[in-house]
């Protein structure tokens, strides 16, 4: 995040969303110079080449203002005239599904939500399987992790000259509202109603004990 932000805010105005992804990529690579240095290029080439859970890895929504476009990098939001668009990772809401079911075996059991959020074993279960579709990085769904980023996942909203109102979101929010008010409540709304996330909003994880959320969140509104 901290490599994709400093280059956001050095990009020339006129940059486009093919050289961003060319940028970050480039930028994501440099950053593995030191392990190349200590253990031979080849070596991390091969091991991150095969194991895409052990790269450096970030999503980015960018409003370009000079092109008047949104790019939608990795699995993020944004509601474009209250409209939302979002770009999810695809094996995300099927492992989600997975993991719902298991949580519910366990509730069948006998365990109560809250010893199933302190050791949640229905997201341990479905992790092997979240690695085996992290195969996929950058072939069928689009990450900045220093690898080449297919382009053809990466959407790309094309705004005419009237007003707009914008919101740029991490996934973070289930339920992306106009107001930053409005989403923080239905966070909270979720958070009460169904901390396990499995319910109407399916994750792979719940609200782990002590967090005021299941995942990393992001919000920016503005006016064009």
């Amino acid at each position: 995040m901290t490599i994709v932000s400093r280059l956001i805010r050095k990009m020339p105005p006129e940059t486009s969303c093919h050289q961003f992804c060319a940028l970050a990529t480039k930028a994501l690579r440099d950053a593995y110079l030191p392990l190349w240095r200590l253990t031979g290029r080849q070596a991390i080439a091969e091991t991150l080449a095969a194991h895409p859970e052990e790269r450096l890895c970030a999503s980015a929504v960018i409003y370009s203002n000079r092109r008047r476009e949104i790019w939608l990098v990795g699995d993020c939001q944004c509601l474009v005239g209250g409209e939302l668009c979002e770009n999810p990772k695809p094996y995300e809401q099927t492992l989600a599904e997975h993991r719902a079911e298991r949580v519910q075996q366990m509730l069948a059991c006998g365990m109560t939500p809250e010893e199933i959020l302190v050791d949640d074993t229905a997201r341990a279960a479905i992790i092997p399987e979240m690695l085996r579709e992290m195969q996929q990085q950058n072939k069928t769904y689009a990450v900045i992790d220093g690898f080449l980023i297919p382009e053809t996942r990466v959407p790309i909203i094309t705004l005419d000259f009237r007003p707009w109102e914008i919101v740029l979101a991490s996934d973070g929010y289930p339920f992306l509202c106009p107001t930053l008010q409005e989403s923080e409540e239905r966070l909270e709304e979720q958070k009460r109603s169904d901390p396990l996330n499995i319910g109407r909003f399916k994750a792979t994880k719940g609200f782990t004990p002590g967090n005021n959320s299941f995942d990393d969140r992001t919000y920016v509104r503005f006016t064009v």
